[in-house]
């Protein structure tokens, strides 16, 4: 990674992120850039001021909480924009975080991922089903992620560790501290599974009420979907179920009895168009292309000698690599272009990165991949 104390500087501006940048990126500038520009420039760039402050008056204490957290173990890291690391569905959001502090194996972020969120005080059946949805999805290829609260996040994060699969926490605090405490032992096994734990905020930074919104944007970002199980009217896995429709990502919900108000917010959901999930097929019947893809890269990697040539693909593949050319192009182009749905573009997207066929460009754009060229 070129110059990390740059990049730590860009962490701690406060509301800087991707999005604001598109201009800039598409000139063929770095964020790196920001770091060495005027205030008047990056006035006109439309930064705020408390951004501005930050990348003119750099904290140094605290990039240097920053680099002794990064240096204490092995397995931390810094992912940074348009590093081949960033996940790339992560990248389409137009708040995208130009910095991610990541504990474990970061490229747990780049694998598909089923977002499970909820209630942090279910009822006993709503925690049983979160753990056995989370078992399944992670048996099908899904690596479950969640923002390792108490109540259904932990459920769906143990869910997944049962399967001996990975599963990503996002949290909405720093990397210095594991929130809740009690989930401590949790994370631990998170990390030893080779999953991920993952916020943008930096070192020292407290689980403030405010840090959940900014969190549940990456959870969803990441995730090809999100399944609510069990939500309260007032529930904050209903904004996580927002900024997933606003993504353009899947959204499901489980269904309750009318007398329990913790299904309420599910409920909601399914009256806004949700997808109603009664069992983990009804996931599997939206995500198929997906997760039989999943199954098929990690299963048949070919053997020496085996003839390589590319098999076809399917009509709305062959349709979406026409639009693509070998330009780079957004979600947003690709979505006019092709007349399809931005949550389905965005999947077939990275199933065609991890066969090979396209590769991600700053700014979470996309090209097709010149033969001979991986």
């Amino acid at each position: 990674m070129d110059d990390p104390e740059r990049w730590l500087w860009l962490a701690r501006a406060p509301g800087l992120h991707a999005g604001q940048l598109q201009e800039w990126l598409a000139q063929g500038a770095s964020p790196l850039d920001l770091t060495r520009e005027t205030h008047s420039a990056l006035a006109a760039i439309g930064l705020g001021q408390p951004a501005i402050r930050a990348l003119l008056e750099p904290d140094g204490a605290g990039i240097e909480s920053d680099r002794r957290w990064l240096h204490a173990a092995a397995n931390r890291k810094l992912v940074t924009w348009g590093s081949a690391e960033y996940p790339p569905l992560l990248a389409q959001i137009p708040d995208a975080p130009l910095v991610l502090y990541v504990a474990g194996d970061p490229m747990a972020l780049c694998l598909p991922q089923l977002a499970i969120v909820g209630s942090r005080n279910p009822t006993a059946l709503g925690r049983d089903t979160a753990t056995q949805f989370a078992q399944h999805l992670a048996q099908a290829g899904l690596v479950i992620t969640s923002g390792l609260a108490l109540g259904i996040d932990a459920a769906a994060h143990r869910g997944a560790l049962s399967a001996d699969a990975r599963t990503v926490a996002v949290v909405g605090r720093g990397l210095d501290a594991i929130y809740p405490r009690e989930n401590a032992a949790l994370a631990q096994e998170i990390l030893d599974r080779q999953g991920a734990l993952v916020t943008d905020l930096a070192v020292g930074t407290p689980p403030m009420k405010q840090n959940f919104p900014r969190r549940n944007r990456i959870l969803s970002g990441l995730a090809v979907g999100t399944l609510v199980v069990e939500a309260a009217l007032r529930s904050g896995s209903l904004i996580t179920a927002r900024l997933a429709a606003d993504q353009g990502r899947e959204v499901f919900a489980i269904p309750g009895s009318i007398h329990n108000p913790m299904v309420r917010g599910c409920h909601r959901l399914l009256r806004q168009g949700a997808r109603l999930v009664e069992s983990v097929d009804d996931i599997f019947a939206e995500l198929e292309a997906i997760i039989g893809e999943v199954s098929r890269i990690a299963q048949e990697i070919p053997p020496a000698g085996t003839d390589l040539r590319t098999p076809p693909l399917d009509k709305e593949y062959e349709i979406l690599l026409d639009a693509l050319g070998f330009e780079p192009a957004g979600l947003d182009i690709l979505v006019v272009r092709t007349g399809l749905k931005a949550g389905a573009v965005a999947s077939m997207l990275l199933i065609l990165e991890l066969d090979g066929r396209v590769q991600q460009q700053p700014g979470g754009r996309f090209s097709r991949r010149l033969p001979g060229r991986m």
